[in-house]
């Protein structure tokens, strides 16, 4: 494990209102996160000198600042899109080792479900590249970029429907565990396959559920850290990457710069994939999270569906996953990733309920980022 660094620690989680939230605002949902999870570190918004926000109006932290009453020494706003909050991690960890502030608010809360503002097509402004060069194909935002890489992987490796509705399945099978869940109805291969077509390969029960939610994580030093009302969960390591924007930029469409992130954060954690108790990878297709499994070295490249048959990811499998439910079947507010970190830490805290995986101690959060595979980043975190 990771050792003569400066040791950094998960002191708070929490999520906002999740489903459909009709009585509050983005900022508001933001601010219950935040005063929840401060409240598990045994802190307050007074001891916030660090706050990391992105996708909240126009100005990021500085509009999340102002409602909270945080003055920052340290902000950020990086937009890798869903990766943004694994890659937060790794920012707060290197401001708090290196003094820039002690105490980080990662944050974030969307109402795309009740807004229904998200846009559907992608280059509608001819004076940027993506509307010059793939905006007039009519690709639809952000399936038909996602879809096109699993019909490649397909193609090229054999991965079947059967397969990547497995994943389907097994985000079900653990939504019926959790009561946050927003759909917990039993699933089977067959329904995802009798579902209607979206975007070739991608049938309906292949892709993620579009809902209000968000959350906050608290990330300190290990001083703060002992102070925390519940058990801090220590970072171990961190990695992020990003390659391409548009798809013709693609070098190859059956990789992904996951594979960077996820061998530079388990190398500063010094693990390996045989170390990992239960694995949050950021599940908005179906077949992605083969691409995930592949890039973290659970399995060799080509290999994610196979990988994936007889329950290995579902509740009493070898590599518990998707354990909340996913953005399968529990929550996807447009940004995944902050979901991901704070159900590892409540698996490694110990306090996931029925759906807690045994004895866990090491965890990995994967999130990605962009409308194909562009960004990725990977939190590796470890229940001492």
């Amino acid at each position: 494990m990771a050792a003569d660094r400066e040791q950094v620690y998960i002191a708070g989680v929490a999520e906002s209102p999740l489903g459909k939230v009709a009585d509050h605002t983005e900022l508001s949902m933001v601010a219950l996160a935040a005063r929840e999870a401060l409240g598990e570190a045994g802190m307050t918004l007074k001891d916030v000198d660090g706050l990391f926000v992105n996708y909240m109006g126009e100005e990021g932290s500085v509009q999340v600042g102002e409602y909270l009453g945080i003055q920052p020494a340290y902000a950020d706003s990086t937009d890798i899109g869903g990766a943004s909050f694994e890659a937060f991690v790794n920012h707060a960890f290197a401001a708090i080792s290196s003094g820039r502030c002690e105490v980080a608010l990662i944050a974030y809360a969307s109402r795309q479900r009740s807004r229904r503002g998200r846009p559907r097509q992608m280059g509608t402004d001819n004076y940027t590249l993506t509307g010059q060069f793939e905006g007039p194909y009519g690709l639809v935002m952000p399936i038909s970029h996602y879809a096109l890489l699993a019909a490649r992987r397909m193609h090229e490796f054999g991965i079947t429907p059967e397969q990547m509705a497995e994943v389907a399945v097994t985000a079900r099978n653990w939504a019926k565990l959790n009561p946050k869940s927003w759909i917990r109805d039993p699933l089977t291969i067959a329904d995802v396959l009798a579902s209607p077509m979206m975007c070739t390969p991608y049938r309906k029960l292949d892709c993620c559920l579009i809902t209000d939610g968000g959350g906050a994580v608290v990330v300190t030093s290990k001083a703060r850290a002992r102070d925390a009302a519940k058990r801090a969960i220590r970072v171990l390591g961190t990695g992020e990457s990003h390659t391409h924007w548009h798809a013709s930029q693609i070098r190859d469409m059956t990789a992904s710069p996951g594979a960077a992130a996820a061998q530079a954060a388990f190398g500063m954690a010094g693990i390996g994939p045989d170390d990992v108790d239960v694995l949050e990878p950021y599940d908005n297709f179906t077949g992605a999270v083969l691409q995930h499994l592949e890039d973290l070295g659970f399995c060799k490249r080509g290999e994610g569906g196979a990988f994936v048959e007889g329950g290995r990811l579902g509740p009493g499998g070898a590599l518990p996953s998707m354990t909340m439910g996913g953005g399968l079947s529990y929550c996807h507010p447009g940004a995944l990733g902050i979901l991901l970190i704070i159900e590892a830490v409540r698996q490694l805290r110990h306090e996931a309920g029925a759906r807690q995986v045994k004895d866990a101690r090491i965890g990995v959060a994967h999130g990605i980022g962009g409308v194909i595979h562009s960004s990725s980043s990977t939190v590796v975190l470890a229940r001492e």
